[in-house]
């Protein structure tokens, strides 16, 4: 497998997602996939933003100043991770202050990770949602950067930041963000809400 392909197509990656892609090449050995990584974190190439998520420095970067897209990491942090809340905001270009603090929904529950100046929270999932088999209700799937991500809609997020104003700074945050928005399908908010 040439490496720096799937480097070009992952910038942010999982060992699962790397496990998969070397499967599809017929080397799936794990002693494969370890030295590999050890000499690719070695040379600067890789990042290890906590155990299982990686992320790529590109050529010619220095790991400790190379940028990585905050985005990735929080829609990589657990398999099933949705972008939500103020990150919503932010995802869509909606938010009236960038924040560093990202949230996203998830059934696994996750520690708290800083990354740089970046802090990651997750959320459970509510248990209303679950129970009724909508945890997917109002969410999207987007692409950046060759990735496919999770986020939930304008619509969903309208009613999780009143819901958990808490996650999404203050009530003047929420006002000026949601004030930015052009539309709201309404009957999807009601659906959503009730």
């Amino acid at each position: 497998m040439k490496y720096q392909v799937f480097f070009s197509k992952q910038p942010v990656f999982t060992l699962e997602e790397l496990d998969a892609a070397l499967e599809s090449r017929g080397s799936p050995s794990s002693k494969k996939r370890k030295a590999m990584l050890a000499y690719y974190r070695k040379q600067g190439r890789l990042l290890m933003v906590r155990r299982g998520l990686y992320a790529v420095v590109p050529e010619g970067m220095e790991p400790d100043t190379a940028p990585v897209d905050p985005f990735l990491l929080a829609g990589k942090m657990t398999p099933d991770s949705i972008l939500a809340y103020h990150t919503a905001l932010q995802f869509h270009g909606k938010a009236y202050t960038v924040r560093n603090d990202f949230h996203y929904l998830s059934r696994t529950k996750s520690v708290p990770l800083r990354f740089r100046s970046f802090e990651f929270h997750c959320v459970t999932m509510p248990k209303a949602l679950v129970k009724n088999g909508a945890e997917y209700f109002g969410v999207e799937t987007a692409e950046r950067r060759g990735v496919t991500l999770h986020v939930t809609n304008l619509e969903r997020t309208l009613v999780d930041v009143m819901d958990r104003p808490d996650l999404s700074g203050s009530w003047e945050e929420i006002w000026r963000s949601l004030e930015l928005v052009e539309f709201f399908n309404l009957d999807q908010v009601v659906e959503y809400a009730l």
